[in-house]
C-alpha cells in the first residue's frame, strides 16, 4: 500500500493491461485485506482514495481456479464490498440487465 498515484497508474496500465484514464474504478488491497485504495480518473485528474479498517477485514471476492490479476465487479458488488458484506454469501436475483457495450462509460470496477 505504499504506491501513490503514479505507481497505481503504472500497475493498471502494465499489470492489468487496462487504460487508467477510462473512467473505471480500480481497487487495490493490501495482503491483510484491511486497507483499500481506489484509483479513478474524473476527466480532470486522477483520484486516489484510501480506507483503513480499525478492526476486521474486507471479504475479497474469489478469483476462481486460475490466479487472476483482475476481477470485474458491478457497482452493487463494489458497494457491498466496501460496506463489509461477504460477496461469496450474497446472492443476486435473476432479472433482466441490458448487456454492457465494450466502449460505453459503464462504471465497472477492476479489483
Amino acid at each position: 500500500m505504499r504506491k501513490g498515484v503514479n505507481g497505481l497508474y503504472g500497475l493498471v496500465r502494465d499489470q492489468l493491461m487496462c487504460d487508467p484514464l477510462s473512467g473505471h474504478l480500480f481497487l487495490f488491497s493490501n495482503a491483510q485485506r484491511n486497507r483499500l485504495k481506489v484509483l479513478f480518473w474524473d476527466t480532470t485528474g486522477l483520484w486516489v482514495c484510501a480506507k483503513k479498517l480499525e478492526k476486521g477485514r474486507f471479504h475479497w471476492p474469489s478469483a476462481g481456479a486460475a490466479a487472476q490479476a483482475k476481477i470485474v465487479l458491478s457497482n452493487e458488488e463494489f458497494t457491498m464490498l466496501l460496506g463489509g458484506i461477504d460477496l461469496a454469501q450474497a446472492r443476486s436475483r435473476k432479472w433482466y440487465r441490458r448487456p454492457v457495450a465494450e466502449e460505453s462509460n459503464d462504471t465497472r470496477i477492476s479489483a
